[in-house]
């Protein structure tokens, strides 16, 4: 993706904050646990943290956190939902914390989003000597047959190739380092999956789906018509058609120590 288009992407959530926050998953205490295992303590920097999903979470495993969001309208979202966490503007571009601040920086959903030839120094200054990276990606597990199907009916820009278990590995694997010619500051990458799942609706699904990026910067008739293709699947098929289901998901996680 070009950096023109990256930057269009990744500024297109606020225009949808308030389905966001009410249609996004959290994530899996067990993959916040690991990805915190080796960190120096739990001091954790929240970054891109959006509407305050990965944020509860982190509150909830006994995490000191900071919250740093660079939209205004996620990061109401988030003072309104967890109004006793720190929650600050900012990008991991230009964080507004002190060096050696926080012993963890985590990202939820939002680490493709960086340009990591300018975050990755400003990471590595806020993180303390022995301090971990880590990114965390909710994906629909499409081992189950009607997820691949949905998968296959939503297209890319709803489903992309980031957000099932057949190809995050590969994906997110040099998350952590830049584009550029830039030296990492990040040791080698350590990946794992665990098991999560939301309570849906066909609905609530749809309208989790249309929350992605890929979504909110499609034209108008073309989200409509793949929106209409998405509902009648789910109305077509016995797992989603009736009542509420379990969305098979998993929280995948990248870590890296600072070097």
């Amino acid at each position: 993706m070009e950096q023109d288009e990256r930057l269009r992407h990744a500024s297109s959530f606020g225009a949808a904050a308030t389905a966001y926050a009410e249609h996004r998953p959290d994530y899996a205490q067990a993959a916040v646990r690991w990805a915190l295992e080796p960190a120096p303590g739990l001091r954790v920097l929240d970054l891109g943290a959006g509407t305050g999903k990965l944020t509860a979470t982190l509150v909830a495993v006994g995490a000191d956190v900071t919250a740093v969001e660079p939209d205004r309208a996620m990061l109401t979202e988030l003072r309104r939902a967890l109004p006793t966490v720190r929650a600050l503007p900012g990008s991991a571009e230009a964080i507004p914390l002190l060096d050696a601040s926080v012993d963890a920086v985590l990202a939820g959903n939002a680490m493709h989003w960086f340009d990591m030839a300018v975050a990755g120094p400003e990471i590595a200054r806020v993180l303390a000597p022995g301090g971990i990276l880590a990114g965390l990606w909710n994906v629909m597990d499409d081992r189950a047959d009607w997820v691949a199907g949905l998968a296959r009916v939503s297209g890319s820009a709803a489903i992309g190739p980031r957000d099932t278990p057949t190809s995050w590995r590969a994906q997110t694997a040099d998350m952590h380092l830049p584009k550029t010619g830039v030296a990492a500051r990040f040791g080698s990458p350590e990946q794992a999956e665990f098991p999560h799942g939301q309570r849906r609706t066909a609905d609530s699904l749809v309208a989790t789906l249309a929350t992605r990026a890929g979504m909110l910067v499609m034209p108008e008739p073309e989200r409509e018509a793949t929106l209409g293709r998405i509902r009648a699947f789910l109305a077509s098929r016995p797992e989603t058609a009736d009542g509420e289901f379990t969305l098979p998901m998993l929280t995948c996680v990248l870590r890296v120590r600072r070097l």
